[in-house]
């Protein structure tokens, strides 16, 4: 399955990447999936992206749940919480 993942503010800031491309061999893949094997890539990652912090993420520009099931060629946010103010 072929996503695009972008990162922003903080976590882009923590990764040093702004988007990349990953292709992962699953048929059916939840967000926290996703997310799991990101963090499992490195230091970095697994600081920005671990289970306990509070990840925002959204799929082809739309807020979902950790559980939200992705499709091929799926575009994937993750950014902290935005607070107002």
């Amino acid at each position: 399955m072929k996503l695009i993942i972008k990162y922003f503010a903080s976590i882009r800031e923590q990764i040093g990447i702004e988007h990349e491309t990953v292709d992962i061999d699953a048929p059916h893949l939840t967000v926290d999936a996703l997310r799991a094997r990101l963090a499992s890539r490195n230091a970095r990652m697994a600081d920005a992206l671990s289970e306990g912090l509070p990840v925002r993420t959204a799929v082809n520009h739309e807020l979902v749940a950790g559980t939200f099931v992705m499709r091929q060629d799926s575009e994937v946010a993750f950014f902290p919480p935005v607070t107002g103010g």
